[in-house]
């Protein structure tokens, strides 16, 4: 990673959660290959108050319904699963279940 330090596990997620913010998402993504956008941060932010909210990350069925768009939608933009990408660089727990 360039510019943030942060401790990952051999998957690349945060080690400690308290270590994400905007800028170690954006690095985290472009660890991945994959260039932040506004739309995705949105995703992002919005996974992160509902595991506030809840103590769990979100399937994505529920995910896609509260944000207002479809399982497919998400698909497109994150190729292969969504949630655990959005987790990994949200600085969330790696979903369990049916993601």
């Amino acid at each position: 990673m360039s510019a943030v330090q942060v401790e990952l596990d051999p998957e690349g997620f945060l080690v400690n959660r308290d270590d994400w913010s905007e800028e170690v998402a954006t690095e985290l993504a472009r660890a991945d290959g994959f260039e932040m956008t506004e739309e995705v941060m949105n995703y992002i932010r919005a996974a992160r108050q509902m595991y506030e909210e809840d103590g769990v990350v979100p399937p994505i069925r529920k995910f896609a319904k509260a944000v207002g768009v479809s399982t497919k939608d998400l698909y497109d933009i994150f190729k292969k699963g969504p949630m655990k990408l959005i987790c990994k660089w949200g600085g969330l727990p790696k979903p369990t279940g049916c993601v």
